[in-house]
């Protein structure tokens, strides 16, 4: 992931696109945060996706005053979800949240995701917990978030909300994001079907260990499924003099 705040700025600008892109919703109907060495850049305040710029990302300290930030324009309304999400799970270095339709109505209907699919392993838990509902914006909702995340976790439903996803870095919780409304999307189908087929706490382990047993990073296979976004040059080529 990029090692310097303007260029993660930039890439939050591309992932912010690229999730537009994949149908899984925009602000303001999600945001994404970044951890910046003892910090995390976070989507602004009601700020769509089309319109974000690298310089309207407001910076969070992990440390001292909670809620603090500096920048042109305040933070999310779900700082919160970012913000201690990031202090308590270090090895998580980028968080997205999310409103596709998949994802968003099993969250309505406050069901979790199962493992009625082996590749739930690349989501560390053998099941995509709903966390228990709580109102937007609050610090009840982060809580509940995190509890749903668990240890190892890295997606969870959100009661009445959505969805969030997280990862080493930015390229993997955006890759994860795309996953996570493809394995809903498949969970609902099985429901309308029949009875999904639960495979076992046990099951889910081996699968974990065959996939870093592989000589595959869980983290690069997620990411590797989905390539990485590119910030976009905004340097102008000189024009060609005519002969």
């Amino acid at each position: 992931m990029a090692t310097t705040g303007k260029a993660l700025r930039a890439l939050i600008v591309v992932h912010g696109a690229r999730i537009v892109e994949a149908g899984l919703g925009g602000a303001p109907d999600g945001d994404i945060s970044a951890r910046l060495s003892d910090s995390i850049l976070i989507t602004p305040s009601s700020s769509r996706y089309a319109e974000l710029r690298p310089a309207m990302i407001a910076q969070m300290p992990l440390a001292g005053e909670y809620g603090a930030w500096k920048g042109p324009t305040k933070p999310s309304g779900e700082w919160r979800i970012h913000l201690d999400i990031a202090r308590a799970r270090p090895d998580i270095g980028a968080i997205v949240r999310i409103q596709p339709p998949y994802a968003t109505a099993l969250a309505m209907a406050h069901k979790s995701i199962p493992a009625a699919h082996s590749m739930i392993a690349l989501f560390g838990n053998p099941v995509i917990r709903c966390a228990r509902y709580a109102p937007s914006g609050t610090k009840e909702l982060a809580a509940a978030a995190l509890e749903a995340l668990g240890d190892d976790g890295h997606a969870a439903l959100l009661a009445n909300y959505g969805a969030i996803t997280t990862g080493r870095t930015l390229e993997s919780a955006v890759a994860r994001a795309i996953e996570l409304e493809s394995f809903a999307r498949l969970y609902a189908i099985a429901l309308s079907v029949g009875r999904p087929a639960i495979l076992s706490d046990e099951e889910v382990a081996r699968v974990i260990e065959r996939l870093k047993s592989s000589g595959a990073d869980i983290e690069a296979r997620i990411a590797g499924a989905h390539p990485p976004a590119k910030a976009k040059s905004t340097t102008k080529r000189p024009a060609k003099s005519k002969s």
